[in-house]
């Protein structure tokens, strides 16, 4: 019996059932009657490949490390308090403030509204974008957040729906609001302090969805720092690791690229890099396996050809040792968004 067979097998007897329920319990029935039409206008396939797709994408679920307590970022990094803020009806979004270690002594022992009176105190903002898995205590984002810290900036790691301990579901749609969210209630707390989306993998695509829609609006962000770009997730992944074995199964891509089609999950960089006007620098290792370097190539040749202004957009590669996680070790980073912040600020 085929796919379609089965799940038609099911449907008769739960027809059958139904027929044998009591009148007081018709409503039950109705609601019943309801997720079995509901199922049964899909094939298997597909109840079973987006939701996989957005599992692989997200990897939400592996909230590693574990037993980290997420209220006590003191714990793990120092001048840091954690907070949280609502997205939206029934999403609250767990954050990370770190301020720059110049102030370090200042923070000791202060609360959540010391911390936010000192984001207008002229040292740059970053809202730092993450990419899957994991959350914002993930030894190289925490190594990366101090660095920063160290060179003058303060940093807001941002855990969106789903990761962490922050609630809601993930969706590309509700990653972007999250990211919104988070710079629109930073600016309002700035003053003239700028501040810059800055995105890690999948978090680039959240970036440049969010600097899209705000551009949109009429409000574009102050900067964006993309590290390990992808073109778009269809692109991305072709060539992520956990996906690579499929490569070589007849119609096995196929479906997992259909099902990303049906779930509208895409995150387009390529598309919203046209449509930008603010400072663009983008960071790629050249050892990279889960982004290859071409790909970061690609979306830089989109951008410098798409932006009026050509010196707002600038591409670094730094040499093979940093892979994709692990730009925050090289002894360059630093000096490298500074520089080009500074030169875009002044």
């Amino acid at each position: 019996m085929d796919e379609r067979g089965c799940v038609a097998a099911w449907g008769d007897m739960v027809a059958r059932n139904l027929r044998s329920i009591p009148h007081s319990c018709s409503t039950l029935g109705r609601k019943i009657a309801t997720l079995y039409d509901s199922f049964t206008s899909k094939s298997l396939k597909e109840h079973i490949f987006p939701p996989l797709m957005d599992m692989l994408i997200f990897l939400n679920f592996f909230k590693a490390p574990f037993l980290v307590d997420l209220k006590k970022p003191e714990l793990k990094i120092p001048h840091t308090v954690n907070f949280y803020i609502r997205a939206e009806p029934g999403v609250t979004l767990g954050i990370w403030h770190t301020v720059p270690s110049c102030r370090g002594e200042d923070a000791k022992g202060k609360d959540r509204c010391w911390y936010e009176a000192a984001l207008h105190d002229g040292n740059p903002i970053i809202v730092y974008l993450h990419g899957s898995a994991e959350h914002r205590a993930a030894p190289h984002r925490l190594k990366l957040v101090k660095e920063l810290s160290d060179g003058g900036f303060h940093v807001l790691s941002v855990d969106y729906r789903g990761f962490g301990d922050s609630t809601g579901t993930p969706t590309e749609e509700g990653l972007t609001a999250d990211a919104i969210c988070v710079y629109e209630w930073t600016k309002a707390r700035s003053g003239t302090t700028p501040v810059c989306l800055w995105g890690h993998s999948l978090g680039t695509g959240v970036a440049t969805n969010a600097a899209r829609e705000l551009e949109e609006r009429g409000s574009p962000v102050d900067a964006i720092v993309l590290e390990a770009p992808f073109t778009n997730i269809w692109v991305a992944s072709i060539n992520y690791p956990l996906l690579k074995i499929y490569r070589k199964l007849p119609g096995v891509l196929h479906t997992l690229m259909d099902a990303l089609r049906k779930d509208r999950i895409v995150f387009p960089n390529d598309e919203n890099v046209k449509f930008l006007s603010s400072p663009l620098l983008i960071l790629h290792g050249e050892d990279d396996r889960t982004v290859p370097l071409e790909i970061g190539k690609q979306l830089y040749e989109t951008a410098h050809n798409a932006y009026r202004n050509k010196e707002r957009v600038k591409m670094v590669i730094f040499p093979p040792g940093f892979q994709h996680n692990l730009l925050c070790k090289s002894p360059t980073l630093l000096k490298t968004v500074r520089d080009f912040l500074s030169k875009q600020w002044a």
